[in-house]
This record gives C-alpha cells, structure tokens and sequence, in this order.
C-alpha cells in the first residue's frame, strides 16, 4: 500500500457518506456532499499526481482509480436524478454514465487485445471531466430551482456533449481492432 492508492481507496470510501450526507434532512447538506464530492475530485488529480511524481505506479492501482472515479460519478448522478426527477437532468447524467461504461468495457477489451495505449485518456476526456466534476458540484451544492443549479446543468449538457465527442474519439481509435474484417476487406 501507498500513498496515492491510500488517497484512491478514499474515494471510494467516501461513497457511503457522501450518499448518507446529502440525503440528511439538514440545511447544510446539499453544501457538504457538494463539498465531499470535491475533495473526492481532488483526490482523483492528487493520487494521480503522486503515483507519477513518487514513482508509486502499482497494477493495483491503475485498476482501482477509474473504478473509484466511476463509482463517485455514477453515484453522484444517480442521486441527483433522483433528487431533481427531472428529464433536463436525467438525459445528461444518463448519456455520461452510459458513455462510462462503454469506454471502460472498451478499454478492458482492448487491454485483453494487448493494445490498450490506443483507447489512453485523451485531452477531450480531460476537459470533458473537468466540465462534469463542476457539473456535478454546482448541482449538489444548489437545490433545484436555484439559479446556480441551471447553470450547472448547462454545465453538465456541455459535459454530455463532450462525453459523445470523446466517446467517438476512442471507438474510432479502435476500431481497427474492433472490426479487423472490416480493415482487411478494404486493403
């Protein structure tokens, strides 16, 4: 065990009281699972930043960190459609969870094939996260009908929208090894 596997079992840790929090029937806890859920995003950058830094690259880890990425994602905006029970939220949450899934079914399949590095994160996905993570905030830290939470889920369809983008992005990248039948029959 190490330091940035440490900060990304934290994450996933911090799940349950994240859920527990944000369903307290108390003032503050829109704020506090807002806040929770961004330190669980600074985590993400932070274990990242130290695994390379520190030279503490472990298998165990590169497997742990999108699962607890996904796992936080996934739970915030099932608790937000549940909250808001509006379709406005719901289509976009639901395209970026579908979207997760695919590429992280996409990237053990290509793993398998020995040619992950063609499905690597690319700088789309990046802005894509940074654009959900703020997404996310925003809507856990205003309650609907708020005007910062509108903002927020203009922020969270820019996200959908580049989830597709980047979604596009990796399947193109392998679709050589998708459909290799495809590739022979055209050479």
């Amino acid at each position: 065990m190490n330091l940035p596997n440490i900060l990304t079992m934290s994450r996933i840790v911090m799940i349950p009281v994240f859920v527990v929090i944000f369903y307290l029937p108390m003032q503050w806890s829109y704020l506090v699972s807002a806040i929770l859920f961004a330190l669980a995003g600074l985590t993400d950058w932070l274990d990242g930043y130290l695994a390379r830094k520190l030279n503490q690259s472990t298998p165990f880890g590169a497997f742990l960190d999108p699962v607890a990425d996904k796992l936080m994602v996934a739970v915030a905006l099932a608790v937000l459609i549940e909250e808001y029970s509006a379709v406005l939220l719901t289509i976009p949450a639901t395209v970026i969870i579908g979207r997760e899934i695919v590429i992280s079914a996409l990237r053990e399949w290509m793993a398998e094939m020995g040619s992950r590095a063609s499905v690597a994160v690319s700088y789309i996905g990046k802005i894509k996260t940074t654009a959900q993570m703020a997404a996310i905030v925003g809507l856990l830290a205003f309650p609907p009908g708020n005007f910062w939470a509108y903002v927020a889920i203009g922020l969270l369809y820019i996200a959908a929208v580049l989830t597709l983008w980047s979604m596009v992005l990796y399947l193109k990248a392998a679709w050589a090894d998708l459909f290799p039948e495809q590739e022979a029959g055209q050479r």
